[in-house]
């Protein structure tokens, strides 16, 4: 008698965490690191720019963390992390060989496809960089699709920038502009200091064409938004990607409910006009 093989429940059920493997560390900065991961056994489900994935470090807990890339072979996961609390720690702490969960994709991400045949305007503050890359990434590989592409990237110093052997290649190539800032100066940085939103109105793009995709610090984003405004780009064509305390990701616990909306499910990537009215709300 041949008994049935029992199915993979990571696969099938949501909460059920499948098995990667640390392949590679790198520290980006004084508290981030960027994580390679490989999947012991079954390959990673293909994601979308903008979507995020649970990590689950055994012993301490599970969170949130954006896609910053996938890696067709083996089909691995590349993520960014920010310490900030003991899971993301543990995390970044992580070293090769090292045995993490994963949950996911999950969310709903850019929205790549209608950009198509308009000019794109990354704007990025810190760490919302990571979420971001995946879209840069895909609208280069596709760049015909697309008019002007923009990346205006600002962090606090020049040791806090991320990706900066890819930020460089960005910079060399002649079908994105890439401009870049830092908010204080060192380490004989020479490049432009000040804060991201200086960088909108002298950049080169059709406002009245243009769709822009904006993630960072809540006040940051929140004075890019003004920012792409007074340069004409409409509300409805602003996206940004908003962070919450998940739990599920799956829309059951609650713990990330944003009035109507869970930004577990119906996010965390949110045409702007669609949540203003939410974000001026106390307690939400």
């Amino acid at each position: 008698m041949v008994m049935p093989q029992r199915p993979n429940t990571a696969l099938t059920d949501p909460m059920a965490p499948r098995l990667y493997r640390v392949e590679r560390v790198r520290r980006e900065t004084v508290d981030a690191s960027t994580l390679w991961l490989e999947p012991m056994g079954d390959g990673a489900t293909a994601s979308e720019p903008g979507q995020f994935n649970m990590l689950y470090t055994f012993g301490v807990g599970e969170v949130p963390i954006s896609i910053s890339g996938d890696l067709p072979d083996p089909g691995g996961l590349m993520h960014t992390i920010r310490s900030v609390g003991p899971v993301s720690t543990a995390l970044c702490n992580s070293k090769p060989g090292d045995v993490l969960g994963l949950r996911g994709p999950f969310g709903r991400g850019w929205p790549i496809d209608d950009a198509e045949g308009r000019d794109v305007v990354i704007v990025a503050g810190g760490i919302g960089l990571a979420p971001l890359r995946p879209a840069i990434v895909q609208l280069l590989a596709q760049r015909e699709r697309y008019g002007r592409i923009v990346l205006l990237y600002g962090g606090r110093t020049p040791q806090d920038l991320l990706y900066q052997p890819e930020l460089g290649h960005w910079r060399s190539r002649f079908d994105i502009d890439v401009a870049i800032t830092v908010d204080a100066a060192s380490g004989g940085w020479r490049g432009h200091v000040g804060v991201v939103t200086t960088l909108i109105p002298p950049a080169l793009f059709d406002p009245s064409e243009a769709i822009a995709l904006v993630c960072g610090p809540e006040v940051m984003m929140r004075f890019t938004i003004a920012e792409l405004q007074a340069r004409g780009v409409s509300l409805e064509s602003i996206y940004i990607s908003m962070e919450r305390n998940m739990k599920c990701a799956i829309g059951f616990c609650g713990h990330c409910q944003f009035g109507p909306t869970f930004i577990c499910k119906d996010g965390p990537v949110f045409r702007y006009d669609q949540v203003a009215p939410l974000l001026g709300i106390r307690e939400i």
